[in-house]
Formats: C-alpha cells, sequence, structure tokens
C-alpha cells in the first residue's frame, strides 16, 4: 500500500519504508536490552489496536511476534474481573473465573509458532487447561459435533470439531513463554491449538460454546482455511503434551 500523501517542500522526505526503517533499527537494539524489549512490546500491543492500517503488523520484534487487533480497543481483564463462559450442548454451563483456571490441572505444550505471514517463534511453551478437560466437566451431549470460541472483543470468533478440541495439544492457555498472557499477547487468556497456524489460537477468550456444527470464524469467512493445520501436523492425534 502507497502513501499518497504530499511530503514538504522543506526538508528530506521522509516515506513509510524510511520510518519502518528507522524504527526497525531501533527496535534491533532492544534484543539485548529485556526491559527494552518488554516496553517496545508494550507498544507495538497498544498501537495495533488502534492502527487501521496493519502497519505495526510489518515492525520487528526482538521476541518474534506480531500484533493484530481486528477492534479499535479490547477489555482489560484480570483476577477481579475475567470470566470464561462455558455453555451450548452441554448438560452442566460453568463461568470460569481466573483463579479457578489456575487451580485445574495444567499441561505444558512446546511448539512452534507459525503465523500465515510467514513469520515463526520456535519452541514456544504454553500451559494451560486442556481443553478436553474442560469440556469434560461441562458434560458435552451426544449431538455435541464442534466448539466456537468468542472474544473479548467483541468481534472475533474461531472454531474447533469436537475430535480437534480434545486433542491433548489443544489448551486454554493462561502462560506463554513461562509467564502469565499478557493482554497484549491476548490475555489473560486465549486459546491455543498447537498443531494449527496461529490465527487458531484465539486471543482475548471469553466464551467456549459446544455447537452441533462448525461455525466458520472471523478469519475463515474471511477466506481463510476452517482448520488451518500446519504441515506435517498428525490431525488424528499427537504426542506434544508434557
Amino acid at each position: 500500500m502507497s502513501d499518497r500523501r504530499k511530503d514538504p517542500v522543506e526538508g528530506a522526505p521522509i516515506g513509510r519504508r524510511a520510518m519502518l526503517a528507522t524504527l526497525a533499527a531501533g527496535a534491533a537494539g532492544l534484543a539485548t536490552a529485556p526491559s527494552l524489549q518488554r516496553g517496545w512490546e508494550r507498544f507495538l500491543g497498544a498501537a495495533s489496536q488502534v492502527d487501521s492500517t496493519g502497519l505495526t503488523g510489518l515492525l520487528p520484534n526482538p521476541g518474534g511476534f506480531r500484533y493484530y487487533s481486528v477492534v479499535g480497543s479490547v477489555p482489560r481483564k484480570d483476577d477481579t474481573d475475567y470470566e470464561l463462559r462455558v455453555d451450548g450442548l452441554v448438560d452442566r454451563p460453568k463461568t470460569y473465573t481466573l483463579p479457578e483456571l489456575r487451580a485445574m490441572r495444567q499441561t505444558r505444550v512446546v511448539h512452534d509458532v507459525l503465523c500465515t505471514d510467514g513469520w515463526r517463534v520456535e519452541n514456544t511453551p504454553f500451559e494451560g487447561v486442556r481443553l478436553a478437560d474442560i469440556l469434560d466437566a461441562a458434560g458435552v451431549r451426544g449431538e455435541g459435533r464442534a466448539v466456537r470460541f468468542t472474544c473479548l472483543d467483541g468481534a472475533y470468533s474461531e472454531n474447533l470439531t469436537l475430535e480437534q478440541a480434545r486433542r491433548s495439544d489443544v489448551m486454554v492457555a493462561l502462560n506463554m513463554q513461562d509467564k502469565p498472557i499478557t493482554h497484549e499477547h491476548g490475555g489473560p487468556v486465549r486459546l491455543y491449538a498447537a498443531p494449527m497456524y496461529f490465527y487458531k489460537s484465539a486471543k482475548w477468550l471469553s466464551g467456549i460454546s459446544v455447537t452441533d456444527k462448525v461455525i466458520p470464524g472471523y478469519w475463515e469467512e474471511r477466506g481463510y482455511d476452517i482448520d488451518g493445520w500446519l504441515d506435517g501436523e498428525d490431525r488424528h492425534g499427537n504426542d506434544s503434551a508434557a
């Protein structure tokens, strides 16, 4: 996308590419300064929520991740007010608080994170509650075939078949890279589907609903693959959980 605005007559013109290059050069030095890197990540996360151009997704981050939001702002939640609603075709609907999720049995999965844009973060650890455990606690009814996920932003949604949702490498994630998931990374709770492209791992998770069929999510409605499998993944089993 080109910038067609006129530059001032006086002074050297600074186009969008030059601006990005300047920011990239500054960001490169952050890799050796963890505190600065965290500040840069917070900046990228905040900027992405008000960036209608998508340019913030092009800016480098020493941590490897890129930041995207489909709405202008997302409510921030914590231990005092976060809730995860489980409902739909289940016998025992339930709303979980963040402390309740932390008190449940935790699973750790280490896997590469890969985006459809091509960036990858290798050997990324996630920890949380297996989605299968949450579904078992709710009691999925016989007509249940899929799971729909909704998010705090009120716009994003995702889906998995019931078979996919019960894999041991699919979880309601509370930690990433051995730290609580930050708001910028989709916290305090996000979905994590290890064997799929990262768009399937819905950020700012607020709802899990069992349905009788797969309901296309936000990106699937815009042409993305309904399953989103990574190349080479075992689609009917896994041994990634620890």
